[in-house]
Formats: structure tokens, C-alpha cells, sequence
């Protein structure tokens, strides 16, 4: 599916659906804790996006490449993060050329953002440097406003830094150019019992609304064993009425007050 018959599923179900590709050796190793994938999740659901899979992988042509183009047929958009730094093992911005079977080379229009930031600063632009500035022919920049060298958007594939806060101001920047689905609302119950003694019933119900996520979430307060149900819909007056109906059978059961 390309990024056509994506607009067109949307505008059928209303349903805008994003994945993750967070790509570095230094996530798979440990050595670097992600801090994105979090904040890109969080920040689609604001804003009326659904986030469908997150997949992490190396510093591997074929295997980002594949991922690339398995994921952006099958969701309304991909966001990639990390490899567009100035290093031999920053190839991001070069694998998604070839998924896409576009040339790459340095972009005019990404070297006027980084030139004046650097002679500011006396730094030299060096062939390191200038890596930043290859962009994909066909592609739309992507605002750094931190460090100027930009990300970029090519179709429905937006590659952002690995850096938390500049992929932040990145995500930021490319947000106004989104389509925007209907928003996913949810409800929350707190119960004082582990969830063992709820799951038949959660079962049942989730059989009756099968159009409303239901989740459960064990957790503990202090040494007790505490669960959370979280129902989710796109539907608010659906949802509305799964959860009323959840209530009242806990209620009932005197798992809650």
C-alpha cells in the first residue's frame, strides 16, 4: 500500500495509524537507553495518530531498508529515529534512499540551514559534516531548530535525530504536516485486587464490546496486589457505555466500592 491508498484508508475509517523504527547497535547492546519511543507514542495520541508497532533495529542496510518499506505500506506513516549523525555508521538517511529507489546526495537546501550556524560558531564544515546535510532527492527538510542539520520526510516516512530533545523539536516541526485521525479515548478503574479474580469477567465483557480495547494492568500498593483496567475507543459514547457496564459488574461483585 502507498502513501494514495493509505489517504484513502483514512479518509474511509477515519483511522490515522503510525509505526516506530528506532535504529542504532547502540539500543540492541544497552549501552544507550531509548528515550523516544515514549514520547513519539504519546505524542501521536494527542494529536489523533495511533502507533501500531515499534521495531528496533541495527546499523544493518537490509535489515532497515526491509523494515522501512514493510512498515510504510502498511501504516499511514513511519517515524525513524537515530543514524543521521556525521559518523561512517549513521547510513539511516542512505537506507531509506534505497527503499525508496531515489538518489542521495548533499541537498542545497540543507547546507544554507547549516552554513551560517556553523561560521557563527567557527566550525569547519568538514566531509564528517556534510553528511548531514545528504538528503534523499525527493524529500522534504524537517526542522532542527537546536543544531540546524535537518531531518527530512520522503512520502510517508519522517527520519528524525536519535537525540532525544532534537528528535523532540523535529516531531514539533513536521507535526503541522500530518493528517489527523479521530482521537482514541479511555477510562480508568483502579481496583484494590490482583487481577486473577477479574479475568473471567473481563473476558465476558470485552466479548460484548469488541470494538473497545480492555487491558489489564497488575501493579502493586505497598504489598498488596492491585490491578487497573484501562478501556480504550475510539467511539466515546461506546466507551462510555462499556465501561458504565464494567462498573456496575464489579459493583455488584463488590470489587469496588
Amino acid at each position: 500500500m502507498n502513501d494514495t491508498a493509505n489517504q484513502s484508508t483514512d479518509a474511509a475509517t477515519g483511522i490515522v495509524t503510525a509505526a516506530i523504527i528506532v535504529i542504532g547497535d547502540e539500543i540492541l547492546s544497552g549501552r544507550t537507553k531509548d528515550k523516544n519511543i515514549g514520547y513519539i507514542a504519546e505524542h501521536c495520541t494527542n494529536i489523533g495518530i495511533q502507533v501500531k508497532e515499534v521495531r528496533v533495529v541495527p546499523d544493518d542496510e537490509d535489515i532497515i531498508v526491509g523494515a522501512v518499506n514493510e512498515l510504510r505500506a502498511r501504516f499511514t506513516y513511519v517515524f525513524t529515529t537515530g543514524g543521521i549523525g556525521p559518523t561512517h555508521d549513521d547510513i539511516t538517511a542512505d537506507c531509506i534512499a534505497k527503499a525508496f529507489g531515489v538518489s542521495i546526495d548533499v541537498d542545497q537546501r540543507a547546507l544554507d540551514l547549516m552554513m551560517p550556524a556553523y561560521k557563527a560558531r567557527g566550525v569547519e564544515i568538514t566531509p564528517a559534516r556534510l553528511r548531514m546535510a545528504r538528503i534523499p532527492d525527493g524529500a522534504d527538510l524537517v526542522e532542527n531548530s537546536i543544531s540546524t542539520a535537518p531531518g527530512f520526510m520522503l512520502d510517508n516516512v519522517i527520519t528524525m535525530a536519535g537525540i532525544p530533545n532534537i528528535m523532540q523539536v523535529m516531531l514539533d516541526a513536521v507535526t503541522p504536516r500530518l493528517r489527523k485521525g479521530r482521537m482514541m479515548h479511555s477510562q480508568s478503574i483502579d481496583l484494590d485486587h490482583p487481577e486473577g479474580g477479574i479475568a473471567d469477567m473481563l473476558k465476558e465483557h470485552q466479548a460484548l464490546y469488541p470494538d473497545v480495547a480492555m487491558g489489564s494492568y497488575p501493579t502493586m500498593r505497598g504489598n498488596r496486589p492491585c490491578t487497573q483496567l484501562v478501556l480504550r475507543s475510539i467511539d466515546a459514547s461506546e466507551l462510555q457505555e462499556a465501561y458504565d457496564g464494567l462498573m456496575n459488574k464489579l459493583q455488584n461483585q463488590s470489587l469496588i466500592a
